[in-house]
């Protein structure tokens, strides 16, 4: 079993980078024997907008660029996706939104040749988001960002190519409540995701 964690966030300081760090550390608590790869996006200066390349991609015009194979070549070696990143206006931040349009690829991810079929080509894939939020849990719920962010992301990203959800966690006011508790959080659902 091998794992991919990727994070989205310009500091390596950051409880983002912590909570990455302590489901890692679940993970190996978990099985020893279970392999994970932490992808840095910003750290490895990732470029995120969608260009004239990605575009012919998406037209089955040219082959992918080689900064999105290997990207892909990333996931393909992973049975597991795990998104750790900060809540930016009820949605992922663009670093990650600019990763996932350019390398979930049509004939990759996908398969759309415009004739309105569409073939998912994920399905083998497991995903697991963590969301780190500043404001409360009774703020999505009130306000329908949870239901907004599942739609978008869960079923508008990683339904639409095949891959399987399994698990959705919010980790609500990361600036107010102890940093302590959200890594116990963080380490014990590394733990669960083998499960």
């Amino acid at each position: 079993m091998h794992t991919l964690i990727v994070i989205a966030h310009h500091d390596p300081r950051s409880l983002t980078h912590s909570v990455a760090k302590q489901i890692a550390e679940g993970l190996n608590q978990a099985d020893a024997a279970h392999t994970f790869e932490i992808a840095d996006l910003y750290a490895e200066g990732f470029e995120p907008r969608f260009g004239a390349a990605d575009f012919a991609v998406h037209h089955r015009e040219a082959a992918p660029p080689a900064d999105v194979l290997a990207e892909q070549a990333r996931i393909d070696r992973a049975d597991a996706l795990v998104l750790v990143y900060p809540v930016y206006w009820w949605s992922m931040p663009a670093l990650l939104k600019g990763w996932i349009d350019r390398v979930f690829s049509n004939g990759w991810a996908f398969d759309f040749s415009g004739d309105l079929k569409h073939v998912k080509l994920l399905q083998r894939l497991r995903v697991h988001l963590v969301q780190l939020a500043g404001a409360d849990a009774r703020t999505y719920e009130r306000h329908g960002y949870g239901a907004a962010m599942k739609a978008q992301i869960e079923h508008g990203i990683f339904d639409y190519s095949g891959a399987t959800v399994l698990s959705s966690t919010l980790l609500a006011e990361s600036e107010l409540r102890d940093p302590g508790q959200q890594l116990r959080v963080a380490r014990e659902l590394g733990a669960q995701m083998l499960t």
